[in-house]
């Protein structure tokens, strides 16, 4: 059963061989990248589920792989997870500010791994399936605009019509003028709301 497609971006083949080994285990899909700049390609070509993200790269260090995923339209939603031996508080800080969303020391546990690559799938999942439900939920209220738009024309136009006839020629009182003209201020204000 697949759960997702993981990509792990690592410089060190040990790391990548035990976490393609426990992820392709748990059900996980695992792409590899060796380096900074194959990641940002793999990327663009697989859009990955979740990405397991080294820091000390040479060339690109994680960081500025982070910083670019996150600046570009199709790659800032994926979750970034920084898998690192970079312990110190303000590492942490500039991963969580390039807008990771979450950061693991090594050397790791493979629980803790797990655990946290399968909250963050779970939570993207979830975002992805609010994300279709509120297009849905736009292209339903547009059909039902569009649906009420024509009555509410049609009665605008007669509330408008009638008070143009009736009220000159016909002797209305003062407050059923103000009545008509407040309906036809309503349902005017209702048919433009919706276009």
């Amino acid at each position: 059963m697949n759960k997702g497609t993981l990509l792990i971006i690592d410089d060190l083949p040990d790391n990548i061989k035990v976490l393609r080994a426990f992820l392709s285990h748990a059900g996980f899909d695992v792409l590899i990248a060796g380096e900074g700049e194959e990641g940002l390609q793999a990327t663009e070509h697989a859009h990955p589920d979740l990405i397991l993200l080294d820091i000390m790269m040479p060339g690109m260090d994680g960081f500025e792989v982070c910083q670019r995923l996150k600046s570009q339209e199709n790659t800032k939603y994926i979750p970034i997870i920084f898998l690192t031996a970079l312990t110190e508080v303000a590492d942490k800080m500039k991963g969580f500010k390039l807008g990771a969303a979450d950061y693991i020391t090594k050397p790791f546990q493979q629980e803790e791994v797990l655990a946290r690559v399968n909250a963050h799938i779970t939570l993207r999942k979830q975002q992805q399936l609010l994300q279709k439900r509120n297009l849905e939920l736009d292209a339903f209220a547009h059909t039902v605009a569009h649906d009420l738009k024509n009555p509410l024309s049609a009665i605008v136009n007669l509330s408008d019509i009638f008070l143009e006839k009736y009220s000159v020629n016909t002797p209305l009182d003062s407050e059923g003028v103000k009545k008509l003209t407040t309906i036809y201020r309503k349902l005017s204000k209702t048919d433009n709301q919706y276009y």
